[in-house]
């Protein structure tokens, strides 16, 4: 059953969707009253090690696919084939699911004309991932050829493009917010390297964003070398709470400026955007994390009877568990914040929040592995549902 399989990989994607409903357990603490919302200092604090410590989950799914899919395997037309029918058709389903239960259906289908539904926000992901595919093919040709050296070139210049959030940052100040589709907030950019208003293609467009996922995964696959736990825990540690450091203290930074000293501190969602700029996706600090999960998590190769029963299961299910988790994680949220009450206020004082989020997580985690594992034993059915 697991002679053909990466082991490693079933465990790197059962613990990227954990951190997946660790961030979505977080947010709640920051996004709230017009928008944005953070009740004390301390949750300012526990808001930022909690949501930084998981931000690379997403980067971590994409390193996951890029490992086993890139370059193709086999022709692009039976490539999409493939990956039509484990991806798009469970993403269908559960588009069709939230469009019915979260928000005014009517309107949700005619947003789903245009975009995901904004309720369901975590759906983004599958837009992002099957663009991705989209260029695979295209890809494929020189991934297959590519050496070592003229990789690390390329990841050079993307590990750069990680840094161009902070300059337009730095550059642009407190940028203005442009309000898209149901009030999803975007920063505006500062034009950066050919960039314009009527140009926004410019100098490393090309090379930036989940790219540079697509061809850390290709590296780690064939040339990144095999380390002993010592030399492992010697890079990987440093590497990943160098980029922890960066969201961390870049959060708290911002969150401070804007509280100037005084909590309750919010707005309107812009502000959390602009909050959020040192842990995007494509920024510096999340690309070391991701790197650093990635050296941590090749060394586990366990396949015992936990394996065999949990991770395995629970990883077949975890796109399922992806597309699924956000309506169980909201009742959760909902329940433990009633119970519990809120920030340092809370039963259990400044430890209320952390608590909360740790149990959302945990208890959302289960009962959505417990759900997916099942409903994907259902014949046929269950795999066009889950994947």
């Amino acid at each position: 059953m697991t002679e053909n399989r990466e082991i490693w990989m079933d465990w790197l994607r059962v613990t990227a969707c954990f951190l997946v409903m660790l961030t979505h357990s977080t947010e709640p603490f920051y996004l709230g009253g017009e928008g944005t919302l953070i009740l004390t200092s301390s949750d300012a604090v526990w808001v930022a090690v909690m949501d930084v410590f998981s931000r690379a989950a997403v980067a971590l799914f994409v390193i996951a696919s890029s490992y086993l899919q890139f370059p193709l395997h086999y022709p692009a037309g039976e490539f999409f084939r493939r990956r039509a029918a484990r991806i798009l058709v469970p993403f269908v389903f559960w588009t069709v699911v939230y469009a019915l239960v979260l928000g005014e259906p009517v309107q949700n289908f005619r947003d789903l004309v245009w975009n995901f539904n904004y309720a369901a926000g975590h759906l983004w992901f599958v837009y992002m991932l099957v663009g991705l595919y989209l260029v695979m093919p295209l890809l494929s040709p020189w991934a297959e050829k590519v050496g070592k050296r003229e990789l690390l070139v390329y990841l050079g210049i993307w590990l750069f493009t990680t840094l161009i959030p902070f300059f337009r940052d730095w550059l642009g100040g407190a940028a203005p917010v442009i309000y898209g589709p149901s009030g999803i907030p975007n920063p505006a950019k500062y034009p950066l390297w050919g960039e314009a208003s009527w140009n926004s293609f410019g100098l490393f467009y090309y090379v930036s964003g989940f790219v540079g996922y697509l061809l850390l995964g290709l590296y780690f696959r064939r040339f990144a070398p095999e380390l002993s736990w010592k030399k492992t825990l010697a890079v990987a540690v440093p590497v990943f709470l160098c980029g922890f450091a960066i969201g961390v203290l870049g959060f708290l930074r911002r969150v401070s400026l804007d509280a100037g000293g005084s909590y309750p501190v919010g707005g309107p969602a812009g502000m959390a955007a602009l909050w959020e700029t040192p842990w995007l996706n494509d920024s510096f600090g999340v690309a070391l994390m991701a790197i650093g999960w990635i050296l941590l998590m090749r060394k586990i190769q366990s396949q015992g009877w936990f394996y065999r029963k949990a991770v395995l299961p629970v990883s077949r299910a975890g796109y399922g568990m992806y597309l699924s988790h956000m309506l169980v994680l909201g009742v959760v949220s909902v329940w433990l914040r009633t119970a519990l009450g809120l920030g340092d206020a809370g039963l259990l004082g400044i430890w209320t929040t952390p608590v909360q989020i740790l149990l959302t997580a945990f208890v959302t985690f289960i009962v959505v592995a417990l759900a997916c594992v099942l409903i994907r034993k259902i014949p046929k059915a269950g795999r066009l549902i889950m994947g």
